[in-house]
């Protein structure tokens, strides 16, 4: 073989050395891994019981009601607020009506027996609601499970928990007052009250 077909081979030889050489350059191990996440939201489920409070009949002026009812959290989240809307529609016997009925049926109280631990009274009342007319109610939104003189140890703090419940006495009156009342004789008064639930802030999981 020639100096010359030597030196050709060599360079071939060296060229193809480079080149593997090169390619080594770009191998690599490599290997993965996979993650996976799951997000379910929970749940508010609010639930009255039972759904109806008051169902009388021959009212008249001076008569009161009490009942109670329990306000519970079947979900799977903490209730903050229960707030409560008032709407009712007054059927009128007589077609006479000058006054609204709602304005002469007065809630007493809405007391949350959880809640407090001081009995409705004129000084110091921690009531949700203290006095107050169907009327004036409507353009109020009370919350029902607030405690708004918390006392530790002896009373839960505001909201509902998951899975708990709350007891509420209530108290209606037809108010007698003092006057002539004969245009609501007949009359009815159907009364819809409706608890909305709120959650309570969100919070680093």
């Amino acid at each position: 073989m020639s100096v010359k077909k030597k030196l050709g081979m060599g360079v071939m030889s060296a060229a193809l050395g480079l080149s593997l050489i090169g390619g080594g350059t770009y191998a690599y191990f490599s290997d993965t891994a996979e993650t996976n996440s799951t997000f379910a939201a929970g749940t508010l489920d609010l639930n009255a019981e039972p759904t109806t409070i008051i169902d009388v009949d021959n009212l008249k002026p001076g008569d009161w009601m009490t009942r109670s009812f329990e306000l519970q959290n079947t979900g799977s989240l903490d209730i903050a607020e229960v707030l409560l809307s008032t709407n009712y529609s007054v059927g009128d016997a007589q077609d006479d009506n000058t006054e609204d009925f709602g304005e002469h049926i007065r809630v007493n109280f809405l007391w949350n027996d959880d809640k407090a631990t001081i009995p409705p009274n004129d000084l110091l009342s921690d009531d949700i609601i203290y006095k107050t007319t169907l009327a004036e109610l409507k353009s109020m939104s009370p919350d029902a499970v607030e405690n708004h003189i918390f006392v530790p140890w002896f009373e839960e703090n505001d909201g509902l928990q998951a899975g708990d419940s709350d007891t509420l006495y209530v108290q209606f009156e037809f108010v007698d007052n003092g006057e002539d009342q004969n245009q609501f004789q007949g009359d009815s008064l159907e009364l819809e009250w409706t608890f909305e639930a709120h959650q309570e802030a969100g919070e680093s999981r």
